[in-house]
């Protein structure tokens, strides 16, 4: 039980680069861990000293000494005087990790899919694109963001404050069903104003992105007996969403302009809505269509769900104020969201209603998560505070024009048969094909090719086939990459699709 491995079976069980993902302590630990919980260090192994593994892995004593340490300290090494480390008799192994008895006879496992009570993996039409879309030369996507845009500096230094002794006070505490008061202070005196929205505490909770706060709106109010607008084309997973609550769908048409057809909202108990920056079109809806609806609903006692992303990325001075800034009533629920400004992976939205919907979609909220992770919530709030999403603003602004302009020269220029308008804010660029034109058959050529863009079918409710329109995102493509992207895409168009 003693004997320790031979160096060659340590130099397999412990590899470890100096310039690996971690510092060689970390790297070590992860290791000796990783080889104790899948059993091949077992019970009562002797662990080399600490000069022998250290001569080994040529990295200092001193580093191999702290990882041993560390690895007393969680219960997975125990020392014996003046004889060494050795691993714990009983380590902390989580009981899924150990291996079971085998079970007589021949075993059954459930049969899950009879099990599940539905499909949801094989019954939704979601927006896909491939996980190393990183490595295509021109990755027309969206909902990415360019690495080198990420204020990387401003983040580190937030990051870092939120784990000061006092600021680790404040968010290490379970906060049950409550959010972080400083970013809620934030949004609701620095990011909201800007929106025309002015609201108190009590009728703001965030959320795990918007996405998680569209789940949640949808948890609490639709149900078979209630009717849901929503656009079309529109967000599939909003779609999706209310649709697995139960809601009935109704598609509401939308005009290239941002109209709604008035007539579409009759028997409607709830409007999903992406006004701003409508999904995926790129359109404003007009003030006066919102005064409008609101007029509409008022009358009809509808309410309006109002997704307002990428509202901030505007290329105007003056964006169109929100939906929700004209509401007087409390009748407009808002959902926003940091991730399209600050990163995706963040998953950081908010929702603002009245105060009976927010207590209610606390509650809901606690049994799914309690809350956000709280010190995700602090560093968020601090960069808000010391104004990097103001600058972050600005630059991702300034960038994202540059690039909408280069790639709308580069469509006219190179493929002048296919139709767009030329988007007045945010990340992406809708287009349309002629008569006949298959988006989703030139998306599969385009990728053979090494160029990345998102059909258009998934956007409608009953898409039209073939369906002629697509996405062409520009916030995780170099402006130098837009017009070499759009001459290969106008070569599959030509040698594939004609």
């Amino acid at each position: 039980m003693g004997r320790r491995p031979d160096p060659a079976m340590w130099r397999r069980l412990v590899e470890v680069a100096p310039s690996g993902d971690a510092s060689l302590q970390i790297q070590i630990r992860r290791c000796l861990a990783a080889a104790i919980l899948d059993g091949r260090l077992p019970a009562g192994c002797a662990l080399p000293s600490s000069r022998a593994l250290a001569t080994l892995l040529k990295v200092s004593r001193n580093t191999v000494a702290l990882a041993y340490r560390q690895m007393v300290d969680e219960g997975f090494v125990i020392p014996r005087e003046r004889r060494g480390y050795f691993v714990h008799d009983q380590p902390a192994v989580p009981a899924a990790r150990r291996p079971l008895p085998a079970a007589a006879g021949t075993p059954r496992a459930p049969s899950w899919l009879e099990r599940l009570s539905g499909r949801l993996s094989s019954g939704q039409r979601n927006i896909r694109k491939p996980a190393d879309w990183q490595r295509y030369p021109f990755p027309f996507v969206y909902g990415q963001s360019d690495p080198l845009l990420f204020p990387v500096a401003e983040w580190r230094e937030c990051s870092r404050s939120a784990l000061g002794v006092r600021e680790i006070r404040d968010w290490s505490a379970d906060m049950i069903d409550g959010d972080d008061p400083l970013l809620v202070e934030q949004l609701r005196s620095r990011v909201l104003p800007r929106r025309g929205i002015w609201a108190a505490a009590s009728q703001i909770m965030i959320t795990v992105g918007a996405q998680h706060a569209l789940f949640l709106l949808a948890a609490l109010l639709a149900a078979p007996e209630r009717t849901v607008g929503v656009e079309d084309p529109g967000y599939p997973d909003a779609r999706n969403i209310f649709a697995l609550h139960g809601a009935t769908l109704r598609p509401l048409a939308v005009a290239p302009e941002g109209h709604l057809a008035e007539h579409a909202l009759a028997g409607c108990d709830y409007l999903y809505l992406t006004p701003s920056h409508q999904c995926p079109m790129t359109t404003t809806m007009p003030l006066a269509d919102r005064e409008t609806l609101l007029d509409r609903a008022r009358g009809e006692d509808i309410v309006l769900i109002e997704d307002d992303y990428e509202s901030e990325l505007s290329f105007h001075d003056e964006p169109t104020a929100a939906l929700k800034s004209l509401d007087r009533e409390g009748r407009v629920v808002y959902v926003g969201s940091l991730s399209k400004t600050l990163a995706p992976g963040l998953r950081l939205g908010y929702i603002v209603g009245s105060e009976e919907l927010i207590f209610e979609a606390r509650a809901l909220r606690r049994l799914m998560l309690r809350h956000p992770p709280a010190n995700n919530q602090r560093a968020t709030a601090l960069f808000l505070q010391l104004g990097h999403h103001d600058a972050l603003l600005r630059r991702l602004v300034r960038t994202f024009r540059e690039r909408a302009e280069i790639l709308a020269a580069a469509l006219s220029r190179h493929l002048p048969g296919l139709r767009f308008r030329a988007p007045t804010g945010g990340s992406s660029l809708w287009v349309q094909g002629p008569a006949g034109f298959d988006g989703r058959r030139l998306a599969d050529a385009a990728e053979r090719a090494g160029v990345l863009l998102e059909p258009g079918d998934v956007f409608f409710s009953a898409p039209p086939a073939p369906c002629p329109f697509f996405r062409l995102g520009f916030s995780s493509i170099r402006a130098e990459a837009i017009e070499p992207g759009v001459r290969r895409l106008a070569r599959v168009i030509a040698e594939d699709l004609c």
